[in-house]
């Protein structure tokens, strides 16, 4: 009797060990690898309760390399150069990039840095990289620009329709401030910081 029921204690011990070691498994199935479960670390991704695609934050670039980095991600920059060098070689007879570095020097326009870069079908794209968002979008109404592609500090005109196309996934937003511009049904508007400009997920090509 005293074996029978040591043997039924030791079985027990073993069903308790085995149950609390699943219940550890299944935490750590969870575990991202920093301690968030796979719930927080995904907050933000996806859609939302009510099945629209949840708002997610802008992309960040405080220099030019970065904005190339992030660009080449998604399709192409490459022989990254100043804006004022670009403007005076023969490329831009042929291809002019977006603006002029007047608009640098003109504390109106929030441009801190402008530079140029070519994609994988021959077109030049140009990258401005901002210290004042509201500011830019300011000047950009107030001279009737067409859209452009922004981020949260930093803008980019893409070289031509293949490009923009490749940008789609990047997660930018196109900056609108063109009253006359229609936006087809279905694609996101926001209000952008300026009075009459929106942001929209319909790239224009």
């Amino acid at each position: 009797m005293r074996i029978r029921r040591a043997i039924t204690i030791g079985a027990l011990l073993l069903m308790s060990a085995s149950l609390t070691a699943c219940g550890d498994d299944g935490d750590a199935g969870n575990s991202d690898g920093d301690g968030r479960s796979s719930a927080s670390a995904s907050t933000g991704a996806g859609k939302g309760d009510s099945g629209e695609s949840a708002s997610t934050e802008l992309p960040e670039a405080s220099d030019m390399a970065s904005i190339a980095y992030y660009l080449n991600q998604y399709g192409s920059c490459l022989d990254l150069t100043p804006g004022a060098e670009y403007d005076d070689s023969s490329l831009a007879d042929h291809d002019p990039a977006w603006g002029d570095d007047n608009m640098t020097r003109d504390p109106a326009w929030g441009i801190k840095e402008r530079a140029v870069c070519r994609d994988n079908y021959d077109d030049s794209s140009t990258l401005l990289v901002l210290s004042d968002m509201k500011k830019f979008q300011t000047s950009m109404r107030a001279g009737n620009y067409s859209s452009i592609l922004i981020g949260k500090d930093f803008a980019v005109e893409p070289g031509g329709t293949e490009t923009i196309e490749d940008l789609k996934a990047s997660g930018l937003v196109a900056l609108s401030c063109d009253p006359e511009r229609q936006i087809p049904s279905g694609y996101k508007q926001e209000p952008a910081q300026v009075d009459g400009c929106v942001l929209t997920n319909y790239y224009a090509n």
